[in-house]
């Protein structure tokens, strides 16, 4: 796990430096805005974690929180000598996880730090098992839409069951007759295997760079369809 840490006061910083590593923590340490602003340009994909101090020679941890929130749903605990209302309120509403006020005691702050750690894995956990990416197509099953490239996709209700059977199927060669099988409950009408290949086709159409030679949704001859490697 790998923790940003932006504080000025580099007394405090070498000694958060010192008991972050000494639980296993990697860090980077920057003491002002300029500094954390390239690293949050450059690493902030290889970042777990952030503290950042509110009151910056240059800045304010505000302002990196909102860069940080634009770019990436990454966790943010604000360290402050502040102790107002107003101020909690404001981190808090601008997407910070926590804030603690100075002066505290290490175990307080590594309590926070494990604790929104744990809080944002269950999410990612809980996500990924909404999330089912193939190559550069993703779907996601808990809003029932697919995205090409980032870009969302509209399918009509049986091509997007027809994909999400081929999602649950990642790897594994599927025959016609067991795709038929499993459309059959949410068409509507009678789905024949005429109509089957029409609607791999029109998938192919709206997911395939070149549909007439399908990456995604290949045929495998003499047997059926296979998602995946």
């Amino acid at each position: 796990m790998k923790i940003l840490l932006v504080e000025d006061d580099k007394t405090i910083a070498m000694g958060l430096d010192y008991s972050l590593k000494q639980e296993e923590f990697e860090t980077v340490v920057c003491y002002n805005t300029e500094q954390a602003n390239k690293v949050i340009m450059q690493q902030l994909h290889d970042i777990d974690l952030c503290l950042f101090d509110l009151s910056l020679p240059d800045g304010s941890g505000y302002e990196l929180c909102e860069l940080v929130k634009k770019s990436s749903d990454k966790p943010v605990i604000f360290l402050t000598a502040l102790d107002d209302e107003v101020n909690v309120v404001m981190g808090l509403d601008m997407g910070a996880d926590d804030y603690i006020t100075k002066p505290f005691r290490i175990r307080e702050l590594l309590s926070r730090i494990k604790s929104v750690l744990r809080r944002y894995n269950k999410q990612a956990t809980a996500q990924s098992k909404n999330i089912i990416d193939i190559k550069n197509i993703r779907i996601n099953t808990l809003e029932g839409k697919v995205y090409k490239n980032g870009v969302e996709v509209l399918l009509t209700a049986l091509e997007y069951r027809l994909l999400l059977i081929f999602g649950n199927h990642v790897g594994q060669v599927l025959t016609r007759t067991q795709l038929l099988d499993r459309i059959w409950d949410v068409a509507g009408d009678f789905v024949n295997d005429n109509t089957l290949t029409v609607y791999i086709k029109r998938l192919r159409e709206k997911l395939e760079d070149e549909p007439q030679n399908p990456t995604i949704i290949k045929t495998i001859r003499g047997m059926g369809y296979k998602v995946g490697d």
